[in-house]
């Protein structure tokens, strides 16, 4: 079907679709039809591709070097081992790799987008994926479009066709134009029809474009790097091992084996391995806690994080308004019942009121139901709602007087929408009831009051004057006070010609209607983890700023007593007031005043989300690591520009998804320090690792410069083989332990790294410098005391043995680089446990088996023998000990 040129009839009668949507039938139909609404990846990562990247890797070369140089001077042997490892070292890395890979793509499944359609003529939330042609979208301002379509109904709709076109300027869509796969709705809403998805989309048939290439996040690049370095410092000490043995005349084949022995045991190849590892299980992790981390870089930002800049409504709220007081005729009346479930009564001054009795409340209920886009659906004998929760919680309200959005709605036809928006901070419904039209409004009540001249009382319209203004706003002022969101409502006979100005021009003032949205009770207890962390929270919301005050008052963030006396400008100290401003007062100041009090704010107030742009740059120029929520289209900006955009999985639209870092799938402030504490672990696992592999690398270095130096080439403490051995066996199992090492007590009462921060800074150098020439000099000192002259073999065992019980305890250390082993302890890492467990167990089997003993020259080693290299290894873990209490110190 050419959907170019079909007008809409042809476009439903060709799709065999109706305006009220497909039935679940025809839609299942369609789906094994067209098949699911997604995109093939070109460049999906299979396992022959994991499996080929495996030869990029430095250390194979290496080997592969060694291998020949043993086949050309007749060591096969050594030639078949060494082969054998690089199949070891390749299969190893693949399997880990894709496990890693399988952990990421698990993590994209676990949220899926949605699309909200109607089907059968109800309003459903499906997945983006079951989209088929002939579906109604019902698309608002943020939605992603899902599938090609075509527009039926419109009001005031613009679509960024920026993924497409390249054009930066939003383009207006009317009545029967097509909107496209991909795009975004930065404005307005419509129905539209699908007729076309998945490949056939015009995003489809040009899909090789929005293929995204991998990335590398900073912290990757810094350990390419930090590899390459200790590669170019390995190959100078295995230049200098190699030339002092051939100075003290040893044989030229033997030197360049153990020269290519120590290149491979002095390069961290379990770095990026590891490295890997430690993200992609950490995001699993942080996934688990409803943190959807979308860019790895996200992790290592997290643990930097010096102020949160977190929204109101939902994040520190449960998001689950309920209407509980109206301000009508010049009183109040209190409603009750909980939640989303149509049960409530209505009471003024304690006595319980019949809604048919009174005009007024009935048509504030009405207005409230019909400016409304909210749907209450019973499902299953479950109340279900799909919508804003301000306006669901209306449509509660009026459902508990019996007054019912389908009845009303079918009552009074929609004819036309002036959309709400940031900037308006009011929303206007136009209706047909007979020949009569009448527009609903609802919004701030300060801007409704602004456009009203006139006002419902009991004895009918009257003009609106200064005093009911005042009480009014006395009225909103002291529900506001007392932490409810208040909504004016307002309403006006519409004649010719429906032009905004017209159709809200002097409404008639109904009333306020004030619901409530608790505090999520585990948020006091983030905000206090936030700021022994010495991070500093801050909320933006666009309600007044009575209302955020109490909520703040609620969750420990607002402190009335806090003075600011030492600002000497007036002008700011009124500004500043108790830390808590509005965004009008935000607009007086100008960059350098806005600067000075910055630090000083905790609550905006009345805020645009534009401003949350300029809250984010202010912070930024001070030297803050900022993470700002967001949920709509306009808070896109401040998603990108902060260090951290974090988008709301539930309430949040597509565009400020797509715009951020991470997505919290519960919208809960709590799972964002959760997150933090996520990110910090992380990080501080890598710094483990990596100083752990370096040590460990380096102490084999250290010996074998102290055997060929110190006694020359036929008294060398290892030979090659066993060189490799170690570093392909004895290293990696614990390094992964530590990657994964749980979260320690204490994370959240640091400050916040300085992401500047190198992995290798001074406390981390000492560390490592100091611990491999211990574990190097008490391997050297295992390997003298058995005399070599007299039984080279079994001194060399010895050594052996002494390295591989190190495994058995210097992990240990490095589970903390500051704290004492006794603190950490030892059975909190079960994973770490296994590790070094198994990786022991396989090495004794090397060493007591017969077949591998007699390839790798080990003698056996009566239990008496396992004294000295136990020893040893704990002499060198009490030494690490005592340099991380001498670090603490300094």
């Amino acid at each position: 079907m050419d959907y170019e040129t079909s007008d809409l009839s042809n476009a439903f009668q060709e799709l065999g679709s109706s305006t009220s949507g497909l039935t679940e039938e025809e839609a299942e139909s369609r789906l094994e039809k067209y098949g699911f609404n997604e995109l093939k990846e070109k460049r999906k990562v299979t396992a022959l591709k994991i499996l080929v990247r495996q030869f990029a890797n430095f250390i194979v070369w290496v080997l592969f070097a060694a291998a020949m140089i043993s086949l050309i001077v007749g060591e096969e042997l050594n030639f078949w081992v060494i082969s054998s490892i690089i199949g070891f070292v390749i299969a190893l890395g693949s399997v880990q790799e894709y496990k890693a890979e399988k952990a990421m793509e698990a993590l994209k499944k676990i949220v899926e987008p949605t699309a909200t359609v109607l089907k059968n003529g109800k309003v459903r939330e499906i997945m983006t994926r079951m989209v088929v042609p002939g579906d109604i979208l019902l698309l608002e301002s943020g939605d992603k479009i899902p599938a090609d379509a075509k527009i039926f109904e419109v009001v005031g709709l613009k679509v960024d066709e920026s993924a497409l076109t390249g054009e930066s300027i939003s383009v207006e869509k009317k009545k029967g134009d097509l909107i496209f796969a991909g795009t975004q709705i930065v404005h307005g809403k419509c129905e539209a029809l699908v007729i076309a998805t998945g490949m056939q989309t015009k995003l489809g048939k040009i899909a090789g474009m929005i293929q995204e290439a991998e990335e590398q996040t900073p912290l990757q690049v810094k350990m390419a790097q930090l590899a390459k370095s200790l590669a170019i410092i390995a190959l100078v000490a295995c230049a200098l091992t190699f030339t002092l043995g051939l100075l003290t005349g040893a044989p030229l084949e033997g030197m360049l084996l153990i020269a290519l022995a120590l290149a491979v045991a002095a390069v961290p190849e379990g770095l990026p391995l590891t490295l890997t590892l430690t993200l992609a299980y950490g995001m699993h992790r942080m996934a688990g806690h409803n943190a959807l981390i979308r860019k790895m870089l996200g992790v290592e930002t997290l643990g930097s994080t010096t102020v949160i800049c977190t929204d109101k409504t939902g994040t520190l709220t449960k998001n689950e308004m309920t209407v509980e007081k109206i301000f009508v005729d010049g009183g109040f009346i209190d409603t009750t019942g909980v939640g989303y479930e149509p049960d409530g009564d209505f009471y003024a001054d304690g006595e319980k009121i019949d809604i048919v009795e009174n005009d007024n409340l009935a048509m504030l209920l009405k207005a409230a139901v019909l400016c409304n886009n909210a749907v209450l659906e019973k499902r299953g004998g479950k109340w279900e709602v799909i919508g804003d929760p301000t306006e669901v919680s209306l449509i509660v309200a009026a459902a508990k007087a019996g007054l019912w959005a389908d009845d009303l709605k079918d009552e009074y036809r929609k004819i036309e929408e002036i959309v709400f928006t940031s900037e308006r901070k009011q929303m206007t419904t136009v209706h047909k009831k007979g020949a009569e039209i009448i527009a609903f409004t609802k919004g701030a009540p300060e801007v409704i009051l602004k456009k009203c001249k006139f006002i419902a009382k009991k004895d009918g319209i009257e003009k609106l004057d200064a005093d009911e203004i005042t009480g009014i706003l006395e009225a909103n002022s002291s529900l506001a006070n007392s932490a409810f969101r208040v909504l004016g409502v307002a309403y006006r006979k519409v004649s010719e010609p429906l032009t905004p100005e017209n159709i809200e021009k002097d409404p008639v003032f109904l009333g306020l209607i004030a619901m409530i949205d608790p505090p999520r009770e585990e948020v006091k207890k983030a905000i206090s983890a936030c700021k022994k962390a010495g991070i500093k929270v801050v909320m933006i919301t666009g309600d007044n700023e009575e209302t955020a005050k109490a909520v703040a008052r609620k969750v420990g963030l607002f402190d009335e007593d806090q003075k600011f006396d030492d600002i000497a400008d007036e002008k700011l100290r009124r500004i500043t007031k108790d830390g808590a401003i509005t965004g009008s007062e935000l607009d007086e100041l100008d960059e350098g005043e806005f600067k000075r009090i910055i630090e000083t704010i905790n609550i905006y107030a009345r805020t645009m989300p534009e401003q949350k742009l300029r809250i984010v740059m202010a912070l930024q120029d001070k030297g803050h690591i900022v993470a700002m929520t967001g949920d709509g289209v306009n808070d896109a900006p401040a998603l990108k520009k902060a260090d951290i955009g974090i988008a709301m999985g539930i309430k949040g639209t597509d565009v400020a998804r797509e715009s951020s870092v991470m997505v919290l799938q519960d919208d809960n402030f709590a799972t964002i320090v959760e997150a933090v504490k996520q990110g910090r672990t992380i990080y501080e696992n890598i710094e483990k690792f990596t100083c752990y592999l370096i040590s460990r690398n380096f102490t084999e270095v250290i010996l074998i410069l102290l055997g060929i130096t110190l006694l020359g080439f036929e008294f060398l403490p290892l030979l090659a083989l066993q060189i490799l051995f170690i570093n392909m066996f004895d290293e990696i199992m614990p390094a992964i332990g530590l990657g994964l090492d749980p979260i320690q007590e204490g994370i959240m009462s640091k400050n916040p790294r300085n992401p500047e921060e190198r992995i290798l800074k001074k406390r981390n150098l000492i560390l490592i410098v100091s611990i491999a020439a211990i574990m190097a000099s008490a391997s050297f000192l295992v390997f003298i005391l058995n005399n070599p002259e007299a039984d080279i073999g079994k001194a060399r065992t010895l050594t052996f043995a002494a390295i591989v019980t190190m495994i058995l305890f210097i992990p240990f250390a490095f589970r903390s680089l500051e704290e004492p082993i006794y603190k950490i302890g030892i059975l909190t890492n079960k994973l770490l446990m296994v590790g070094v467990s198994a990786t022991f167990l396989l090495t004794l089997g090397v060493m007591y088996i017969p077949f591998f003993q007699k390839i790798f020259e080990f003698t056996t080693l009566s239990p008496v023998d396992w004294i000295i290299p136990l020893s040893a290894a704990l002499v060198s873990l009490i030494f690490a000990e005592f340099i991380k209490m001498m670090t603490r110190r300094i």
